[in-house]
Order: structure tokens, then C-alpha cells, then sequence
């Protein structure tokens, strides 16, 4: 006998995003996590516009008054700035503790069975074991992050990682001084500015180096230094780690896993939510079908964007010559930069990614 459709093993964004659209399918869902809520993440806190619509679709609503809106995306690096507007809405900072908090009440409201302060031991025979009961359930989903005990267990962990780095966020209290999401490209590392309130910003520095912090890297970005020297650090420092991660299978039984769990791209795409709203949207259909397979094969090829983002933006962080030939075409032809970001957010073709790739090799050749 079942004694729930679905058992979601983990609480944070993922876990909860896979719940509610499951809830809108009908199936009574329980989520098990060994922490309480908030839980919080180190992470860009940028919600692109596909973000935002990725969400709305499975019934979550992230109200502009969570946060602060931000209408585009900004580089700076090797002496040049570019940037540009989405084509469509607006991005939204937003602290990552309160769009966990929105996402909580959110499945609530849809009718989820949170149970907080419960680990998970394991899985057997199709069913959850928990420190106290077995719960047996129709459908498993892992959405227990990048380092998952249910991929393990599944025996879904045989995988390609194809890079690492190491992130570090702190927020400070300033008025945000820009419009955009900044990106302070830099040797071996990369600054992310993303406004999150009216007096406050996010600060992530990702890098290849796990010791690299903050007060260090700075030193190298001037601007940057001198626009925070006088800022109140708000919140303690919290770091974690990035990576491109495929996997071979994302299910297998009546097992399937989603968000970081089911594979990764590197942050610097600020597409890791996106992903994981809409991986959410398509399980839940696949588990009301009653056949995992469309998932399986949808899964992949949801990623196949994202993907090509972060390796073009991966090369820009492994060459210092690259790096700055892209920064000089980009800046001197904001067009193509216009294009490349109407790409990241979905809203432009395949074919026009690759023709506004193949004059910005032809740029950066030329120039």
C-alpha cells in the first residue's frame, strides 16, 4: 500500500519548486529535509527574466517587492564596459533566504507535507527510510544538492564533471549603484554585483582557487574596491562550490532526481534556478503519466543552452588574451552583446546565437 504519490528527499529550492508543480498535478506530496527553514546558499541572487517566468509556470509567484529589479546585464574587465537589457522584464535580486521563505509558504498553500528535522537514511524497494518509519511512495525524487545521497543510493552517480570552481558571497549595505547585474571579469576570477534591496548589494567571487577570498581579490578590482570601502558588511560570508556536472541518467525505478542533484552548470551562468523550475514543470508531468521516460529524455536537452553559455564564458575565464579580445568586440559592437544576453535569457535561436558568435570570433580576429 502507497502511502504518498511523492516523497521529495530535500527542502531547499529544488525540493520545494518539484512539490508544488507535483501538487498541481493532483499527487499528494511530502518533503523530508534534516534541516529547518530558511535555508540559505551561497549564490548570485539573480533571478533572470526566464527565471522568473520558469517559476510563475509551475504557480510561484517572487513579487518585485521581494527584492530590487535589475533591467540588464553589465561587463567590465581589461579596460572595458558593455551592457545591455533583457529583451523582455526584468531581472529581480532577491537574498536567497527570502525566496526560500516564499517558496515554503508557497507549498504550504498547495498542500505539501513539509516535515523539517528529518534526515533520510536511505531508499529500498521503493520506498524512503526515515530515522523512525518507512514511508513507501510511487515516485522518489533526489533534490538533495550537488554532493546527493540519492543519486548514491540509486546508483545514478556515474557522471562527467568538466569544471570546478569555488564561490564566496557576502552582502553589503549600499545603495546599489547601477541598473544591472555587474560582472567584474578579472585574471582567474570574476566579481558578481547583484542589487538585492534598496540599501544593499550581493557580492560573489567565484574563482578556481579555494583559498582566494574576498579582501584579496579585491586589490585587483579598483573600482569595485572603492565603491565598497566605506560599506557595512551585512550578513556573514558563506561559500560553496560550482560545477558543470552531466550525468549519465537522472532515473532509474521510481527514482529521478532534479536540480543540482540531477547535474550542474557553472554559476556563471545564473541559469541554475531557471533549470530548476522548469525540470519541476516537466517531472511532475512525467510522475502524473505514470512513466519517468519523458523526463529522462527531456532532461539533457533542457541544459543544451545553458551549457553553451557557460563554456563560451569558461574560456573568457581560462585565457587572459581571449578575455580581453571578447571584452574590446564586445564593447566597441554592443550589439552582439545585446544578442549573446537575448540568447542566455531564451529569447534568441540557436542559429542567431551562432551567427552573433561567429562575428564575435570574427571581432576579436579582426580587432
Amino acid at each position: 500500500m502507497i502511502d504518498t504519490d511523492v516523497f521529495v528527499i530535500g527542502g531547499g529550492p529544488a525540493g520545494l519548486a518539484a512539490a508544488i508543480a507535483a501538487r498541481r498535478k493532483g499527487l499528494c506530496v511530502v518533503v523530508a529535509d534534516g534541516n529547518r527553514p530558511p535555508i540559505d546558499k551561497a549564490c548570485g541572487e539573480g533571478l533572470m527574466p526566464d527565471c522568473r517566468t520558469a517559476a510563475a509556470q509551475i504557480g510561484i509567484q517572487i513579487p518585485s517587492s521581494l527584492g530590487s529589479e535589475f533591467r540588464g546585464i553589465r561587463f567590465h574587465g581589461a579596460g572595458h564596459s558593455v551592457d545591455a537589457s533583457f529583451p523582455k522584464g526584468c531581472g529581480l535580486g532577491v537574498r536567497r533566504a527570502a525566496l526560500h521563505d516564499v517558496l515554503v509558504e508557497t507549498a504550504l498553500r498547495a498542500g505539501v507535507e513539509l516535515r523539517w528535522s528529518t534526515p533520510v537514511r536511505g531508499i529500498q524497494d521503493g520506498s524512503v527510510l526515515l530515522s523512525d518509519s518507512t514511508v513507501r511512495a510511487r515516485w522518489i525524487v533526489g533534490a538533495d544538492g550537488s554532493a546527493s545521497r540519492v543519486r548514491r543510493w540509486a546508483g545514478l552517480d556515474a557522471f562527467a564533471r568538466n569544471s570546478r570552481r569555488f564561490a564566496y558571497r557576502r552582502h553589503f549595505a549600499v545603495a546599489p549603484w547601477t541598473d544591472c547585474m555587474e560582472i567584474y571579469w578579472g585574471e582567474g576570477c570574476q566579481f558578481y554585483v547583484t542589487p538585492v534591496a534598496a540599501r544593499e548589494v550581493c557580492v560573489v567571487l567565484v574563482s578556481r582557487s579555494p583559498e582566494l577570498r574576498l579582501e584579496d581579490a579585491l586589490t585587483g578590482f579598483p573600482e569595485l574596491q572603492s565603491r565598497l570601502a566605506d560599506a557595512a558588511v551585512s550578513g556573514r560570508e558563506r561559500g560553496a562550490v560550482t560545477d558543470t556536472m552531466r550525468l549519465r541518467r537522472v532515473t532509474r525505478g521510481n527514482v529521478a532526481l532534479i536540480g543540482d542533484a540531477s547535474g550542474s552548470v557553472d554559476a556563471v551562468t545564473g541559469e541554475g534556478l531557471c533549470l530548476t523550475f522548469r525540470q519541476a514543470d516537466l517531472l511532475a508531468g512525467a510522475m502524473a503519466s505514470g512513466d519517468l521516460s519523458s523526463y529522462q529524455s527531456i532532461h539533457r536537452r533542457l541544459a543544451i543552452r545553458p551549457n553553451l553559455m557557460a563554456e563560451m564564458m569558461l574560456l573568457m575565464d581560462r585565457s587572459n588574451w581571449l578575455r580581453e579580445r571578447a571584452l574590446r568586440a564586445m564593447a566597441s559592437k554592443p550589439p552582439i552583446f545585446r544578442r549573446l544576453l537575448a540568447m542566455h535569457v531564451g529569447a534568441l535561436s540557436l542559429p542567431g546565437f551562432a551567427a552573433a558568435s561567429a562575428e564575435l570570433g570574427w571581432r576579436m580576429i579582426c580587432g
